[in-house]
Formats: C-alpha cells, sequence, structure tokens
C-alpha cells in the first residue's frame, strides 16, 4: 500500500472512530443512525456532523463533501469557523483542496493529542495556522513544546517529528494546514 493510500485508510478510520464516539455521546445522533436504512443514509449523517467516511481507496472526494445537508459544514466556500466542535478528544479533518502536489485541510480539534509516545513523521512539509483557539505542539528536537494561539503559524519540514501535546475544549482548536511533497520528491 503507498503511503498516501495508507493515510486515506487511517484517516477514514479516524473518521469513523469520531463519528461511533460522538453517537455514543449523544443520544439524538443515535437515534438519528438508528432510523438510517441504507449505507448512504449513514455517509450522509455522518457528514452533516462533519464526519467523511464514503470514500474507498483511490476515490476522489465528493463534490459535496464538505456540505452537510444542513449547510453548517460548508467550508469550501464558506465560514472555516463554522460547524460543531468534535467531542472531547476527538478531532475532524475535511480536504478543502487537492490537487498533484497540494492539500489543503482544515482540522478541528478539541481536547486532543497525539497518543503516548506517539510522534508524525510525515513525508510532506506542512504549514499550519490556528485559526481558532490554542494548541501545544512538541518536537522530538526541542526540550519544550511550543505554545500557539489564534492567528500563530508553523512550517513544519518533512521527516522532522512531531506531536500535538494538547488542544482547547470546545469550541476547539481549528486550523488550517498546507501540505506538499519536498522539493526532491516531485
Amino acid at each position: 500500500m503507498a503511503e498516501a493510500q495508507l493515510q486515506q485508510f487511517l484517516e477514514k478510520v479516524r473518521q469513523l472512530n469520531a463519528f461511533v464516539a460522538l453517537s455514543e455521546a449523544n443520544p439524538e445522533v443515535r437515534q438519528q443512525l438508528q432510523g438510517c436504512s441504507q449505507h448512504h443514509e449513514v455517509v450522509d449523517l455522518a457528514r452533516s456532523h462533519g464526519f467523511e467516511i464514503g470514500r474507498r481507496w483511490g476515490e476522489a472526494a465528493p463534490p459535496n463533501a464538505t456540505r452537510g445537508t444542513s449547510g453548517a459544514e460548508r467550508h469550501g466556500d464558506s465560514n472555516l469557523l463554522s460547524g460543531p466542535s468534535p467531542i472531547a478528544g476527538l478531532e475532524t479533518t475535511t480536504v478543502l483542496l487537492e490537487q498533484p502536489g497540494l492539500r489543503l485541510e482544515r482540522i478541528h480539534s478539541c481536547q486532543s493529542s497525539s497518543p503516548p509516545d506517539f510522534w508524525y513523521n510525515q513525508s510532506e512539509h506542512e504549514w499550519v495556522v490556528v485559526l481558532q483557539g490554542s494548541a501545544e505542539l512538541q518536537f522530538a528536537d526541542e526540550a519544550v513544546p511550543r505554545q500557539l494561539s489564534q492567528g500563530d503559524c508553523l512550517l513544519i519540514s518533512a521527516g522532522r517529528r512531531h506531536r500535538v501535546v494538547s488542544t482547547d475544549p470546545a469550541p476547539g482548536c481549528v486550523w488550517l494546514a498546507l501540505f506538499w511533497p519536498p522539493a526532491d520528491a516531485c
């Protein structure tokens, strides 16, 4: 499995887990889920809460992937700060733009952190900006975590190990993240 496919698979699992957690924590969502009789209804319900669970490996995001049925999650052409906060401990990711060599994501974290002893080690460069809230980010090569708040941005070079120490509670931390491969990978 190529790295891009692995990341797509892992993201789908994260989205599924977050949607399950929401349905277990929110009786109204659980009732709505029980009312679904077809797969596409479950996918649409998840999407209306900011989760994208319908994609298969290699499948492009559907044109309305960032548009919930209520319009609350319309990040492609609307307000990046709108939409419900994920439940505590989770985050949602919405791909806003994806082209060869470039991906723009909106990440909404709520009291989330990387698992203990887990470090991201990405093959792409990542530039992030905090649009809402605050977060603490730790680099493996730095002794002290960095405090990021609204408006702070940061370039994370490919291969630089890092982890999320913490993000704000609801309404959470909203990030905008731009990913691209190193020049020698193009």
